[in-house]
C-alpha cells in the first residue's frame, strides 16, 4: 500500500469527522478505512524498578503492524503510566518521527508505592483494543509515604502474559557490543565500540542505555526480541464494521477538532469558519470550516510553545456554543499487573538508595539535561515585517489613534458596515494589479482577533511593539491584506480576554526533546571532585540509528558500586527485533 494512497483514504474520512470518535457509515468507508494498516508499538524503558526521586525514561517505537516497518501512518504516539486502581498517572503525548519518539517524567513524593503499567499506543492502535497496546510492568517504591499496603498485601496478583518468560535474549550475530576491560574504577571513561557485522541487516533505530542492574528480584522489563514474540499476532487491520465507532490516526500532526452548536436552537450550525489560535510570541494560527454536523478539524504540524488553544467563530449575527473534542481513553479494565511484593529484608536497601537519590537530587542543577529548541514558527510565512517600537514614538492612547499617528500603511475603515475593520495597504507588485479591501490578519499577543471594531479602543499603553507586513494571503477560504502582529509588555492578553462566540481550553502539549545530561571526568577539569556521583543510569541515548559499520561511544562511572549493563535494544529497518547485552563491573579496587 502506497503512502498516498493510506493518506487519501484517511484524508476523506477525516472530512466527516465526528465527535470523539467517526462512526463508518457505510460499505465504501469501511473499504477505505480496512485499506489502512492497523499499527503496533514498543516502548523501551529505565524500568521495571523505579523510585521516587528517580527519572522514568522512555522511548517509543511504533510499527506498520502489516510490515513490521517504522509507521508512516500516525505522527502522533502516546506514552502512559497506569496504577492497579486504572487510573492514568500521566499520558504524554510524543511526536514521532519516522515512528520514533522519547520521553521522561520524574516520579514524585506523592506517587504511592505500587504495581503500576506502562502503556505505548497510536490514536489508531485503540480500536484494536487493550491487547494491540503495548504493556510492560513498573513498579515504584516511594519510602516517604507510611503506607506501603499495595506492596505489602499478601493477595496474589494475576500476571500479565505478555510478562511471563522476559528471559534476557541477547543477538550478536548481526551487532556487537565491546570494551576495553571488564572491570572499572568509579568515575572511570568507559570506551564502548557498537560493530555492525551485517551491514543494511542491521541497520535500524534503536535505544542504547547502561544502567545499574537491580539488586532485587523484579519483573524483567520486555525487551524487543520478547515484545516480537508476545505481539507477533497483533491485529493487521481494524475489526470494525458499518454503525461502529472508530479512533482515527494523527497523520498530519496534532489533531484539533470539536463542534459548534446554534446555542439558541441546540442545532448544528453549518459551513462557519472557525480559527484556531495558539497564542505567544510563537503563536499558531489554523482555519477550519464546520461540516453539515456542526463538525471543524484541524492538525497542528509544527511544534507550539503554548498549551492553550483559541477556538473562535467569526459570525457573529448568532451565539453559538463551541465544543472541544477529546478522544476517549482506551478500555484498561482487564488490565493485569505483576506479582510482586516488598520483604522486611529489602528495608535497608531501599533506604540507602533513596538516601543516593536524595544527594543525587541536591546537585541536579550541576548535570542539568537541556530542552532541544525547535524550528522557529514564522507566523509571517516568510515575510519581512516593519517593526514598530512604540516606546521610540510619541504615546497615543489608544490603538487607532496609534495605527494613525505612528504605523504607516495601517489603519481602521469601513466599508459598507457599522464596524471598522483594520486594513493594510497593498504592497503593489505590478501597475495593473488589482485594488482589494480585505481585512488584515490581526494578532494580540498570537491571539487571533476575528473583530477589529472591538479593539478600537485598545489601550496603546501596554503595547510594546508592533510587526505587520502587506502580503495578500488565503486562510480557509477568506482572503486577507497583510498581517499585523500586536504585543504586550505582559504577554497577557488571552488573560482578559473575552468575545463572543469564543473558547479558550487548554490543549495537551507533545513531551520537549531533550538533550540529556552526560556525566564526563576529564583529567584537566576539576569541578566536579567535590560533587557526589550515584547515578544507576550511566549513559541514556534514547534514539539510536545505525546505518554504517562502526560506531564508538564513551561514558564514565559513578561512585556506585556494582554490575552494570550495556544494553543496545531496538529494531532493524526491516523490522527484526534486537536485543544485545554486556556486563561491566564498578569496584573501588583503591578501598582497604
Amino acid at each position: 500500500m502506497k503512502t498516498t494512497q493510506i493518506l487519501t483514504a484517511i484524508i476523506i474520512l477525516i472530512a466527516n469527522l465526528g465527535s470523539a470518535q467517526y462512526v463508518i457509515k457505510d460499505g465504501s468507508d469501511l473499504l477505505s478505512l480496512k485499506k489502512v494498516p492497523q499499527e503496533k508499538a514498543y516502548v523501551d524503558h529505565s524500568g521495571p524498578l523505579s523510585f521516587s526521586g528517580e527519572y522514568l525514561y522512555y522511548t517509543i517505537h511504533c510499527f506498520n503492524a502489516q510490515t513490521n516497518k517504522p509507521t508512516n501512518i500516525s505522527t502522533i504516539g502516546y506514552v502512559a503510566l497506569v496504577n492497579e486502581a486504572k487510573e492514568f498517572i500521566f499520558e504524554h503525548k510524543i511526536k514521532l518521527d519516522k515512528g520514533h519518539g522519547y520521553g521522561d517524567f520524574f516520579i514524585t513524593t506523592d506517587i504511592p508505592s505500587g504495581r503500576y503499567k506502562l502503556l505505548g499506543y497510536t490514536q489508531w492502535m485503540k480500536n484494536s483494543g487493550l491487547s494491540q497496546v503495548f504493556k510492560d510492568d513498573i513498579i515504584i517504591i516511594n519510602p516517604y509515604l507510611a503506607d506501603q499496603t499495595l506492596l505489602l498485601n499478601k493477595t496474589t496478583a494475576n500476571i500479565d502474559k505478555n510478562n511471563l518468560d522476559k528471559k534476557s535474549v541477547t543477538d550478536s550475530s548481526i551487532i556487537s557490543l565491546k570494551t576495553s576491560k571488564a572491570t572499572y574504577l568509579p568515575r572511570e571513561k568507559v570506551n564502548l565500540s557498537i560493530k555492525n557485522y551485517k551491514g543494511a541487516l542491521g541497520h535500524g533505530s534503536y535505544t542504547l542505555k547502561v544502567k545499574r542492574k537491580e539488586e532485587i528480584d523484579v519483573p524483567p522489563a520486555l525487551n524487543s526480541i520478547t515484545y516480537g514474540n508476545a505481539y507477533f499476532n497483533a491485529d493487521k487491520e481494524i475489526k470494525q464494521t458499518i454503525g461502529d465507532s472508530i479512533f482515527l490516526p494523527e497523520q498530519r500532526g496534532e489533531l484539533v477538532y470539536g463542534t459548534v452548536k446554534n446555542t439558541k436552537t441546540g442545532l448544528p450550525a453549518e459551513n462557519l469558519p472557525v480559527v484556531i489560535s495558539i497564542p505567544g510570541k510563537e503563536s499558531l494560527l489554523k482555519f477550519s470550516k464546520t461540516d453539515q454536523n456542526g463538525n471543524f478539524y484541524s492538525y497542528i504540524r509544527k511544534d507550539r510553545k503554548n498549551p492553550m488553544a483559541v477556538i473562535q467563530v467569526e459570525d457573529q449575527s448568532e451565539t453559538y456554543t463551541i465544543e472541544k473534542g477529546t478522544p476517549k481513553h482506551i478500555d484498561i479494565t482487564d488490565l493485569s499487573f505483576a506479582n510482586f511484593r516488598l520483604s522486611k529484608e529489602q528495608a535497608d536497601y531501599i533506604t540507602g538508595r533513596s538516601v543516593l537519590n536524595q544527594i543525587e537530587n541536591q546537585f541536579f542543577g550541576a548535570k542539568p539535561d537541556s530542552i532541544l529548541q525547535s524550528n522557529p514558527i514564522d507566523i509571517f510565512n516568510g515575510g519581512i515585517p516593519e517593526v514598530i517600537i512604540l516606546d521610540e514614538y510619541t504615546r497615543f492612547p489608544t490603538l487607532e489613534e496609534t495605527l494613525v499617528e505612528v504605523v504607516k500603511f495601517a489603519g481602521f475603515r469601513k466599508v459598507n458596515t457599522s464596524d471598522a475593520y483594520i486594513r493594510i495597504g497593498q504592497d503593489f507588485k505590478s501597475y495593473d494589479e488589482d485594488y482589494n479591501d480585505f481585512p488584515a490578519i490581526v494578532l494580540i499577543d498570537g491571539v487571533f482577533i476575528p473583530h477589529h471594531e472591538k479593539i478600537r479602543t485598545f489601550d496603546a499603553r501596554n503595547i510594546e511593539k508592533i510587526s505587520l507586513t502587506r502580503d495578500q494571503f488565503r486562510l480557509g477560504q477568506k482572503e486577507y491584506q497583510g498581517i499585523i502582529s500586536i504585543e504586550t509588555f505582559d504577554a497577557n492578553f488571552l488573560d482578559t480576554y473575552t468575545a463572543k462566540n469564543n473558547l479558550v481550553v487548554p490543549f495537551t502539549q507533545p513531551v520537549a526533546k531533550k538533550n540529556y545530561f552526560v556525566q564526563s571526568y576529564p583529567p584537566e577539569d576539576v569541578s566536579y571532585d567535590r560533587i557526589p556521583d550515584y547515578r544507576r543510569m550511566l549513559f541514556w541515548k534514547p534514539t539510536f540509528n545505525i546505518t554504517d559499520s562502526d560506531y564508538n561511544f564513551e561514558f564514565y562511572t559513578s561512585d556506585l558500586e556494582g554490575t552494570y549493563e550495556i544494553m543496545l535494544n531496538g529494531f532493524t529497518t526491516y523490522g527484526k527485533p534486537l536485543t544485545i547485552i554486556k556486563e561491566i563491573e564498578v569496584i573501588n579496587t583503591n578501598l582497604n
